[in-house]
């Protein structure tokens, strides 16, 4: 049997309790294995979220640890890449300024910045975009925009919070199949979090399944390699298949099990 991918990033008996008393994560314990994609599945309010923002070093756990094993730098916030469930773009700068906000912070300079930028916006394939307005584009292209302006820091890690959670069916679909493309050009590892069944059993190759809060991983469960599927998949015998797996765990007919 092949030996999985060393992990990425490992979170190690996380709890994570807000000020207003509330615990969101409890006993929380997850290794992202390098290469994967991997979706978080589970109840609203379970901690999803929250797994992306201590991942990111946007939140600090109350107790445990998130480490990147095998690595000697502590700050890791130019290898990963955000792309939010609202786009958060500025209304007020084109597509090539929205992308190249990143690499402003860090420092870079429009001039220095354009080829990225360019690299960027053909990689999701609005090149001639770059100088549009949010305002000009619909759902999905703003999706696109966000994402690009992700992949512009090159991330090794790519986090991703419910990013097509608004859009209609085909434009999902859509983006779905492009991420496995980007994903498999750029060899990035993915975090997605997401509600449905579905997604996550088109997109995966493993699904951590989240237990009601506190959140903890109650099931995980292999899904299929990384790379873009075919174009029948979504009609297969296999992925009905996983579809139900996931579901009856969902349904809690088999928590704790794993398989």
């Amino acid at each position: 049997m092949m030996q999985p991918a060393p992990a990425l990033v490992s979170l190690q008996g996380i709890s994570k309790i807000f000020s207003s008393g509330v615990t969101a994560l409890a006993g929380f314990d997850l290794d992202i294995r390098a290469g994967e994609f991997i979706s978080l599945l589970g109840p609203s309010g379970c901690g999803k979220s929250t797994v992306l923002r201590l991942i990111a070093g946007l939140a600090e756990p109350t107790e445990g640890r998130v480490t990147w094993p095998g690595s000697h730098n502590n700050d890791h916030r130019g290898e990963i890449g955000f792309v939010f469930q609202d786009p958060t773009l500025m209304p007020w700068a084109n597509v090539a300024d929205n992308v190249w906000l990143p690499l402003r912070l860090r420092g870079v300079s429009r001039r220095d910045a354009q080829d990225r930028i360019a690299e960027s916006l053909a990689l999701v394939g609005l090149s001639d975009f770059a100088k549009a307005y949010p305002r000009e584009l619909s759902g999905g292209m703003r999706m696109r925009v966000s994402i690009a302006r992700a992949l512009s820091l090159k991330p090794r890690l790519l986090l991703m919070d419910e990013p097509f959670a608004a859009l209609d069916e085909i434009a999902r679909f859509r983006l779905n199949d492009d991420l496995l493309r980007l994903q498999s050009e750029l060899r990035c590892t993915i975090v997605f979090v997401t509600h449905s069944v579905y997604e996550s059993a088109y997109l995966s190759s493993r699904i951590a399944i989240l237990s009601p809060r506190p959140g903890r991983v109650v099931a995980e469960i292999e899904g299929l390699s990384p790379g873009p599927r075919a174009k029948d998949f979504r009609t297969s015998a296999s992925y009905t298949q996983l579809c139900g797996r996931i579901s009856e765990f969902l349904l809690g007919q088999t928590a704790g099990e794993r398989l």
